[in-house]
């Protein structure tokens, strides 16, 4: 049996745990089944944002006419379009799984692997020519990411349906496609296909779409999304049935005292973009000290560091939040406390996250609602995208910047929805990460005339704002 200094379960962002151990000379093992670079590469961010950046295109072109300019889509070729992302995205996770057999520091092991006690993993090769194989680890690191969840419909088993981990590379485009999910992914892909020309119906339980950001923001992606869809929110899927060459979907009011009645929704596809839960569930744990919680993340403390003894864990394995940049965060973490053996503590107040909609969505820190609930005293000061000049030319009537302070000017949290808002956002979050606080954002000189007027109109107001409980709607689009 090979030991190792670092075994990882994972090929996505844990793997950079070898390839750190690798470069001080450590010997490390990489044990992933699939393609190297996790989801985010080949079924997730990357192919995802490939087919949002057609779909802006495609929008473009459309409504070109709206800036005196004759264009119009005459086709779309579905199959070109997913052929060429997935033959780029399998390039890369080739070329990184190319990069660890490089390595004459690391092993990577093309398989499964499950614990037989604490350190000690078997492994059920993807060669089923090969014997399984055990591998001992003095610190393995659980890194394994997650899968789509199936929620509990009634007839589910017995229909052919769709989740983000294979929507993405369909050789022909759907007609007619049911999503039951209204959170990020279903939003964006509900935009994607909409854009593309599919008759898209979204099925979401809460009363607005993406209903974890700051409910300002929800509400315009929902009314948004409602331009490429038929949104039907406050509404859960109960039943599907398959026939006549498609899905029917029966969606139910979530409020028992809504006046609404069921609706059913045909499609040629069903996706479901209910959420995702770890892997875990396929690691063995229970022969090992490691604990999980209900839903299957493993339990860690602030260190990453598991109930087990040599064992850390990073990324969809250990829950939220569910991002690549924030496994890739826990990365350093976990890197720098198993190799120098520090004591260096997660930290996510500054971590930021963006919905790639039409328009985008952009947030970093707490919400209204958030601090609303605990009662905490704040100030929110919303400007629309109006309060700079190039927002005015872009014409991004429904795009605004929200910033929320506390009495001492800290910076509680900023949400973005516009043009570039995932990049207007990273100056607040600089701020945030280094303990600044609002005069950090609204006092340096910012490029005349760009977007990050916006961020420093909204922070210049918010400078001389009075706090309260209460939101303070302001509109500066004048001033």
């Amino acid at each position: 049996m090979e030991t190792y200094d670092i075994v990882v379960l994972g090929g996505g962002s844990g793997s950079q745990v070898a390839t750190a151990a690798a470069d001080q000379g450590l010997e490390s093992a990489v044990v992933e089944p699939g393609p190297l670079g996790g989801a985010c590469i080949t079924r997730g961010c990357v192919p995802s944002k490939a087919l949002i950046h057609r779909a802006d295109v495609i929008e473009a072109v459309r409504t070109a006419e709206a800036f005196g300019i004759g264009a119009q889509v005459t086709d779309i070729d579905y199959g070109e379009i997913t052929a060429a992302i997935h033959d780029t995205v399998y390039e890369k996770a080739e070329k990184k799984a190319a990069g660890l057999r490089a390595d004459d520091h690391v092993t990577l092991y093309r398989g499964e692997g499950r614990f037989v006690d604490d350190r000690t993993i078997e492994i059920d090769p993807s060669d089923e020519t090969r014997e399984p194989e055990r591998i001992h680890g003095e610190t393995v690191i659980i890194a394994v990411g997650g899968r789509p969840m199936e929620p509990p419909i009634d007839g589910l088993e017995n229909v052919d349906y769709r989740t983000s981990d294979d929507v993405l590379f369909l050789d022909e485009q759907p007609d007619e496609l049911v999503i039951v999910g209204g959170g990020y992914i279903g939003a964006e892909l509900g935009y994607v296909f909409g854009a593309l020309g599919t008759d898209v119906s979204i099925v979401g339980r809460s009363d607005r779409l993406v209903p974890r950001e700051d409910d300002a923001v929800s509400t315009v992606v929902t009314d948004s999304l409602a331009t490429h869809c038929d949104v039907y929110t406050g509404y859960e899927a109960a039943a599907v049935a398959e026939g006549d060459g498609g899905v029917t979907v029966t969606a139910e009011p979530t409020d028992d005292e809504r006046d609404a009645d069921p609706v059913e929704l045909r499609g040629d596809d069903l996706l479901l973009a209910t959420g995702r839960r770890p892997n875990t569930d396929t690691l063995d744990l229970e022969t090992t000290g490691v604990e999980t919680d209900e839903t299957g993340a493993v339990e860690t403390d602030e260190f990453l560091k598991t109930t087990a003894d040599g064992i850390w864990a990073l990324g969809d394995a250990v829950g939220a939040p569910p991002f690549k940049h924030a496994a890739d965060y826990e990365t350093r973490v976990v890197t720098e406390n198993v190799l120098e053996e520090s004591q260096r503590a997660v930290d996510y107040e500054a971590m930021p996250h963006a919905v790639f909609t039409d328009p985008r969505v952009a947030s970093v820190g707490r919400t209204e609602a958030d601090l609303a609930a605990e009662g905490r005293e704040y100030e929110a000061v919303t400007v629309p995208y109006g309060a700079a000049p190039l927002g005015m030319i872009l014409e991004a009537d429904d795009g605004f910047v929200k910033a929320i302070a506390g009495p001492n000017d800290e910076i509680l949290g900023c949400h973005i929805v516009g043009p570039q808002a995932s990049t207007l956002l990273h100056e607040v979050v600089v701020a945030m990460d280094g303990g600044g606080t609002v005069d950090d954002v609204a006092e340096p000189i910012h490029v005349h005339p760009a977007l990050n007027e916006v961020v420093y109109a909204a922070f210049d107001e918010l400078s001389d704002a009075e706090y309260s409980t209460a939101p303070d709607w302001r509109d500066v689009s004048d001033g």
